[in-house]
């Protein structure tokens, strides 16, 4: 089926909620290219990190010792501790 005829018969069934018609013709190319899920991927880049009681303690104690101290410094200092 053509990505215009799906248009129109979303359009019919869901109305001004619908989908663009731009949209469609993206997921129809991807479909057609093999994928077989339309929920989202996992983002990619840096982890998640979880702020612990001992991380806060130690950025305290870094920030006690120098109050101009920079972000990178105390990344630097937690990294090597």
């Amino acid at each position: 089926m053509k990505p215009i005829e799906i248009h129109r018969r979303m359009k019919v069934q869901c109305g001004d909620a619908c989908l663009s018609l731009e949209r469609v013709y993206k997921l129809t190319r991807k479909f057609m290219n093999g994928i077989s899920s339309v929920t989202d991927s996992p983002p990619s880049g840096r982890a998640h990190r979880v702020a612990t009681t001992e991380a806060i303690a130690a950025i305290e104690g870094v920030v006690k010792e120098n109050r101009r101290v920079t972000g990178n410094e105390i990344a630097a200092h937690l990294e090597t501790t």
